[in-house]
């Protein structure tokens, strides 16, 4: 039997999901765009700076809680500190029916990078 790595299951997911560019991401944020931020990374790194008005919802605890927290109907950008997180909560999200969810790629450092705010 064959078994997949982490990184075969993150390009897996990567082939099913939306990614949006963190310049991309910015303009949305900006322009204040109807869209929901959502930080998947673990406590200890959101509390060392995340996109202003993000919701907080650690990759370990999203398919028992992300119903409470965002409507299925709502634009979700999804993000952590490299993309990799981020894109497999975006898989599991559309599987949830989620239809309107995509993936920042490069994560927080691209967001940072691109000039981005940041809110501690």
């Amino acid at each position: 039997m064959t078994f997949k790595t982490g990184a075969d299951l993150v390009d897996e997911a990567r082939q099913r999901i939306q990614e949006i560019s963190p310049k991309e991401t910015r303009a949305l944020h900006t322009n204040k765009d109807d869209v929901v931020f959502l930080d998947v990374r673990e406590p200890n790194e959101w509390n060392l700076g995340r996109i202003p008005g993000a919701v907080h919802l650690p990759r370990g605890n999203l398919e028992s809680k992300v119903e409470g927290v965002i409507d299925r109907a709502q634009r979700v950008i999804v993000y952590c500190a490299r993309a990799n997180r981020s894109a497999l909560a975006a898989d599991t999200m559309q599987q949830m029916g989620y239809g309107n969810v995509a993936s920042m790629s490069e994560g927080f450092g691209g967001w940072i990078a691109a000039g981005g705010d940041v809110e501690e």
